[in-house]
């Protein structure tokens, strides 16, 4: 029995959404036709594909393997597209881009702006999650550009550097450790509070790392799931952070945050893009990877 591919379309974009709501919304058709699909689709099959609860949707056995096999179709699909793009000098067609959440909301405002002014008929999409996510998004072929904060981050994906980013330790600019204008020897921060990314963060796992090399692995610790968010609760007044120094530079520029010297304290970090060594990119993918190249910074 063929697999009705319409009805596997609508399964997909449950699958990728995590809700039939969320679904219907992205293909602009009522929650009731995704409903009404995804159940006629386990009738043909006879299998339950997904189990649905309070807190969303999750895939059974056989969801999981039909799931791997619909985003390999489609791939292949998007792959044709953006092939039959090239004909047409990339004048149509879709690009999705996936990034960390410091380098989405950073670091790519000026190749998303070239790339859309030069390409006005690519359907361009950019989604930010953490590194963990971004990985998984590359591998379930729902993004066609990965950046991540650091290296690869899953055994499936391959990661070249993109470029370098250097850390900060912020905090408010009334800390007294800042008041007092000399570099603080690692030992004084101890009793500090660190407000952290989540784990499976790029930005997380590196302030972890450098919190563990300066010998403050214990201590209080304080997770906030966006830089954003962190950013806002050290200017103000509690506790300090280790951030992107990209992500801190316009707060500091307006005297929110400050820089904290702290001695032995020298990260930069690599950003890298991922890919899958089976998967070249495609003609848009290609290009949106030419201003990438031309964006970073020397050195």
């Amino acid at each position: 029995m063929a697999i009705n591919l319409h009805l596997l379309r609508l399964f997909a974009a449950v699958v990728a959404a995590r809700s039939f709501s969320r679904a219907a919304e992205a293909l602009h058709v009522s929650q009731p036709a995704v409903s009404k699909g995804v159940r006629e689709l386990e009738g043909q099959l006879g299998l339950r594909l997904l189990e649905r609860g309070p807190g969303g949707v999750a895939l059974t056995e056989a969801g999981a393997v039909l799931a791997a096999r619909a985003a390999t179709l489609f791939a292949a699909e998007r792959d044709a597209e953006d092939d039959l793009a090239a004909l047409r000098g990339i004048r149509r067609g879709r690009l999705s881009v996936g990034a960390s959440t410091t380098i989405a909301t950073y670091m790519l405002a000026r190749p998303i702006a070239a790339f859309a002014a030069a390409h006005p008929g690519i359907d361009l999409h950019l989604t930010s999650a953490n590194s963990r996510a971004i990985a998984e998004a590359l591998i379930a072929r729902a993004i066609d550009v990965a950046l991540v904060e650091g290296p690869a981050v899953h055994p499936a994906v391959t990661a070249t550097a993109w470029r370098a980013d250097r850390m900060a330790v912020i905090a408010a600019p009334s800390h007294p450790l800042v008041l007092a204008g000399a570099p603080v020897p690692a030992a004084r921060l101890a009793d500090e509070t660190f407000i952290l990314r989540e784990v499976g963060s790029g930005t997380g796992d590196v302030a972890r790392a450098a919190l563990a090399a300066l010998g403050l692995a214990g201590g209080r610790r304080l997770e906030i799931g966006s830089t954003e968010a962190i950013k806002q609760v050290v200017a103000a007044g509690f506790g300090l952070a280790i951030v992107s120094a990209a992500a801190a530079a316009d707060q500091i520029a307006l005297g929110r945050l400050a820089v904290l010297a702290v001695e032995g304290f020298d990260v930069v970090r690599t950003l890298s893009l991922l890919a899958l060594p089976d998967r070249p990119p495609g003609p848009a993918a290609r290009a949106f990877l030419d201003l990438l190249a031309r964006d970073a910074p020397a050195g």
